[in-house]
């Protein structure tokens, strides 16, 4: 496990978007099954993809007009437990780091695999996603 403080910062890049973060199992099947909607759930990690392209590249889709409904995250080589539990709801594809998932009624309907991150720039991990949230999410009402 990554110490905290070390990881701290990591963590903000998200939280201050107002992602939730996820820090047991419990949390990740309350927000699985306690939301209506989307949820995107997004590994993050202490890696360089995911500090050069993932993260960036959520901060970016984030100001897409449409969105998820909720957003969270799970921290692996930290979260341990909550990072296993996501990784539970994640059929179909192995444990990647970082990732980003959509998944509705605690079904999986979008993953975006490390491998899909790591040699891409931010702009374009962002255009995948919205154009993911453009597919799977309700456009946000119009105030």
């Amino acid at each position: 496990m990554y110490p905290e403080f070390f990881i701290a910062p990591m963590r903000e890049e998200l939280t201050r978007l107002g992602v939730k973060e996820l820090r047991t199992a419990k949390d990740v099947d309350d927000a699985v099954a306690g939301e209506s909607g989307t949820l995107m759930l997004v590994v993050n990690s202490v890696c360089g993809c995911a500090a050069g392209r993932a993260r960036p590249g959520v901060a970016l889709a984030l100001r897409h007009e449409t969105r998820p409904d909720v957003v969270a995250t799970v921290f692996a080589g930290a979260d341990i437990d909550a990072t296993q539990r996501a990784r539970q709801y994640l059929t179909g594809y192995p444990p990647s780091s970082p990732a980003v998932a959509l998944l509705r009624d605690g079904k999986l309907i979008y993953m975006m695999e490390r491998h899909q991150i790591e040699n891409r720039e931010a702009d374009v991990i962002a255009r995948d996603l919205t154009a993911a949230f453009d597919k799977h999410c309700a456009p946000a009402p119009v105030a």
